[in-house]
C-alpha cells in the first residue's frame, strides 16, 4: 500500500467530512417541508405530482399506514418492472432486438432494484433494452433510494417527537426525498461523469476491428446518467456486467474518486440531519463518528490485505503490485480493497474489482460488513435507520448496567421497542443463514459455486448476504442465473428490506406516542466518545456472534490453509 493509497482515502474521508453539514442541513429543510433554493422550479411539480396521486401533503398517517402505503408501493413497484423485462421485446428502444427476460430471472431483478439491491444474475448490456434500463431499472434507483429515506426521517421523527399518534406522509416524504435531493445531485454527477469521460449515448452497439484482426461488438448507452443515480442512491446495479471496472462507466483514477464520493455522502449526510432534527447535533455526530470508525477500520484492512501477494506465487510473478488478479491496472491493488469495503459497508453493490479473486483476508472484510446490517454507513436511509436500532440495543445494554430504565433522546426504552429491535437482528441471521445452509447440502445450490472448498462456501454466503442485506455486489464466482437462486435470492431480498423496514416503523411510532423524561444521574449519556465505543462494541459483538462459525467456515479457514500451501 502506497502513500498515494493512503492519501486517497484520507482525501475522500476528508470530503465527506466537508460536505455532511450543508448536505445534512439542506436534506433537514427538505423533509421537514422548509423552503430550499430549489422550491421556485420543484415546488410546482411537487404540487402537481401530489395531485396526481391525490395526496394531501398535510395529512399524515399512523405508523401502520405508512408502512401499508410503502408496502403498496413497492407491490406496484414490483409488478411495473417485471412487465417490463417480460414485454422489452415488444417495447420501443430495443437498441439490439433484445427479447424478454425469463420468469425467475425478470422476478429476482425486479425485487432486486426495487429493494434497492440491485443484484444482477444478467449481463446488463446484452440482456436490458434501452428502455428497460432507463423507464424501469434506473427509476427504481431513484425510487427505492426515496423509501430508505423516508423511513429513516420517519424513525427520526418518531424518536424525537413528543406524544404524536403520527410519523409523517410516506408520499410527501418519498416525492421530496426523489425530487430534491436524488435528482438534483444526480443530474449535476452525470454531468459531471460525462465531462471526465464516461459514455452517454443512445446509440446501439458497434462493431470494431481489435488490433489482432477479430471483431468485436461494443454495446453503448445512456451509461453516465445510471452511474451517476447507482453510486448516489447506493443502488450499485451496472449498465454493464464488469459494472463499475468497465472504462464506460468508471475510467479514470478521478471518476472513480468522485463515484466513491457520491456513494457516501448521503447516508453519512444523514446522520447530521438527524442531530438537526434531534435538535442536539451531538447526537449526529455520535453515529457519524461510529459509521467512519468502523468504515476506516474495515478498509484499512482490506487495502492492506490486496496490498499483499498470494504465498504460493513465485517471487518474480507476484512483484510488488499487491493482488493483482481481479484488479483494473489504472485503479490498482488496494484501491480495488478500499471500493470493496466502501461499497459493502453501505448497500451499493457497484464493483471496480472481482471480489472472487481477493484474497481470503480481504473477502472477508466485505463479507462481515454485509452482516453488519451495513450501518457503518450503510445505504441511503438504510444505515441511518439500521444503526438507530443498535443505538436502541446499546442503551438497553447501558441501561441494565446502570440499573435504570434505558433511556435515547428522552424516550424509555421498554419491552415493545426491544422486542422489534431484536426481530430486524434476527431477520438478518435468518434470512443469510438459511437459505445458506439450504444451498450447501441441496444439489441446486451446490451446482451454483465454481470453487470448491471453504472459497465455493464463501460464494454462497456471500450471495445470500448480499441480497439479505440489499448490497447487490457478487463474489462472481457463483452461477446465480438459475431458478434456485434467483427464487431463493428474491425470498431473501424481500426479507432483508420489508421484514425490517416493518419492525423499524413499529419502533417509530411506539416512541412518537411517548413523553420524554427528564434526564437524571442514571441516564446514560449517547453524545460522547464513551458511547461511539459501547455502540462500535453492540454492533461488532453482535456480528461476530452471529457470523463467526459461518466465516470460519469460508475465509477464516481459506486463509489458514493459503498459507500453508493450499489453494481452491
Amino acid at each position: 500500500m502506497t502513500a498515494a493509497n493512503i492519501l486517497q482515502a484520507v482525501s475522500l474521508l476528508a470530503a465527506v467530512l466537508l460536505v455532511t453539514p450543508f448536505l445534512g442541513r439542506y436534506m433537514a429543510r427538505v423533509l421537514e417541508g422548509e423552503r430550499t433554493i430549489l422550491a421556485p422550479v420543484l415546488q410546482p411539480v411537487e404540487r402537481v405530482t401530489y395531485r396526481i396521486l391525490g395526496v394531501d401533503a398535510k395529512s399524515e398517517q399512523r405508523w401502520t399506514a405508512y408502512a401499508v402505503s410503502l408496502l403498496v408501493f413497492s407491490l406496484v413497484s414490483v409488478v411495473v418492472l417485471y412487465l417490463f423485462q417480460r414485454l422489452q421485446g415488444s417495447l420501443p428502444l430495443n437498441q439490439a432486438g433484445l427479447g424478454p427476460v425469463a420468469p425467475d430471472l425478470a422476478f429476482n431483478t425486479a425485487v432486486s432494484f426495487v429493494t434497492n439491491t440491485n443484484w444482477q444474475n444478467y449481463s446488463g448490456e446484452t440482456t436490458m433494452t434501452h428502455l428497460t434500463q432507463m423507464a424501469g431499472l434506473a427509476v427504481q434507483n431513484f425510487v427505492s433510494a426515496g423509501v430508505g429515506i423516508a423511513v429513516a426521517i420517519a424513525l427520526t421523527r418518531g424518536l424525537v417527537r413528543r406524544t404524536s399518534p403520527t410519523i409523517g406522509n410516506f408520499w410527501v416524504d418519498v416525492t421530496r426525498s426523489v425530487l430534491y435531493i436524488l435528482l438534483p445531485i444526480a443530474f449535476v454527477a452525470a454531468l459531471v461523469l460525462v465531462a471526465l469521460g464516461a459514455v452517454q449515448t443512445f446509440a446501439g452497439p458497434v462493431t470494431v476491428t481489435t488490433l489482432q484482426g477479430a471483431t468485436q461488438t461494443i454495446p453503448l448507452g445512456p451509461i453516465a446518467s445510471q452511474e451517476a443515480i447507482k453510486e448516489l442512491g447506493t443502488n450499485g446495479g451496472g449498465f454493464f456486467n464488469a459494472n463499475s471496472a468497465h472504462p464506460f462507466e468508471n475510467p479514470t483514477a478521478l471518476t472513480d474518486w468522485f463515484e466513491m464520493l457520491l456513494i457516501l455522502i448521503i447516508p453519512f449526510g444523514l446522520t447530521y440531519t438527524f442531530g438537526r432534527l434531534a435538535g442536539d447535533r451531538r447526537q449526529g455526530w455520535v453515529l457519524f463518528a461510529t459509521m467512519a470508525i468502523v468504515l476506516v477500520v474495515g478498509s484499512g484492512i482490506a487495502m492492506w490485505s490486496e496490498s499483499q501477494v498470494n504465498p504460493n506465487f513465485p517471487a518474480d510473478v507476484a512483484g510488488a503490485l499487491g493482488n493483482m488478479e481481479g484488479k483494473e491496472v489504472r485503479f490498482g491493488s488496494a484501491t480495488g480493497g478500499l471500493w470493496a469495503a466502501i461499497t459493502t459497508g453501505t448497500s451499493t453493490g457497484a464493483v471496480n474489482a472481482m471480489h472472487d479473486s481477493f484474497l481470503p483476508l480481504g473477502g472477508l472484510v466485505p463479507l462481515f460488513n454485509m452482516e453488519l446490517g451495513e450501518v457503518t454507513p450503510g445505504g441511503v436511509g438504510a444505515g441511518l435507520y439500521g444503526l438507530l436500532v443498535f443505538a436502541i440495543l446499546a442503551v438497553f445494554i447501558a441501561g441494565l448496567m446502570v440499573g435504570r430504565t434505558p433511556e435515547y433522546l428522552g424516550k424509555k426504552i421498554e419491552s415493545y421497542e426491544m422486542k422489534m429491535a431484536m426481530l430486524v437482528v434476527l431477520v438478518l441471521a435468518t434470512s443469510i443463514l438459511v437459505p445458506t445452509a439450504i444451498a450447501t447440502v441441496t444439489d441446486v445450490g451446490l451446482a451454483g459455486p465454481l470453487n470448491p472448498g471453504p472459497h465455493g462456501f464463501s460464494e454462497i454466503l456471500y450471495a445470500f448476504s448480499s441480497q439479505t442485506a440489499n448490497n447487490g455486489s457478487a463474489f462472481a464466482g457463483l452461477t446465480g442465473d438459475t431458478w434456485f437462486y434467483n427464487v431463493a435470492g428474491g425470498i431473501a431480498m424481500l426479507a432483508g428490506r420489508f421484514a425490517m423496514i416493518i419492525p423499524i416503523l413499529a419502533i417509530a411510532g411506539s416512541m412518537a406516542a411517548k413523553r420524554r423524561v427528564a434526564p437524571s444521574l442514571g441516564t446514560f449519556p449517547t453524545t460522547g466518545p464513551i458511547f461511539v465505543g459501547l455502540l462500535i462494541g453492540v454492533i461488532v459483538i453482535v456480528g461476530a456472534l452471529t457470523f463467526f462459525p459461518a466465516l470460519a467456515l469460508g475465509p477464516i479457514v481459506e486463509q489458514l490453509l493459503m498459507n500453508a500451501g493450499r489453494l481452491f
